[in-house]
């Protein structure tokens, strides 16, 4: 389908720079540009949490039973307080 739009000047002239260096064709670059947009649209509360892991041996011996409070309070122990 064929349809006008009206761009700023300097837009239009970035987006033909993109598409020469991409080999590709400016009206590639906004049908890409409109998927990606109504894509994220589709699903705009979508959370990700991102991969958090370190380097450990898991709980230490005697930790798998206690409570959180028991295990915070085991964490600060020897800070002063």
């Amino acid at each position: 389908m064929k349809t006008t739009l009206t761009l700023p000047d300097s837009l239009l002239k970035a987006a033909k720079k993109l598409a020469a260096q991409e080999r590709t064709t400016v009206s590639a670059l906004i049908e890409q540009g409109l998927r990606q947009i109504l894509l994220a649209r589709k699903r705009p509360n979508e959370f990700r949490l991102r991969k958090a892991t370190f380097k450990g041996r898991g709980l230490q011996p005697g930790v798998s039973t206690v409570t959180s409070d028991q295990i915070r309070d085991m964490t600060y122990e020897d800070q002063g307080g």
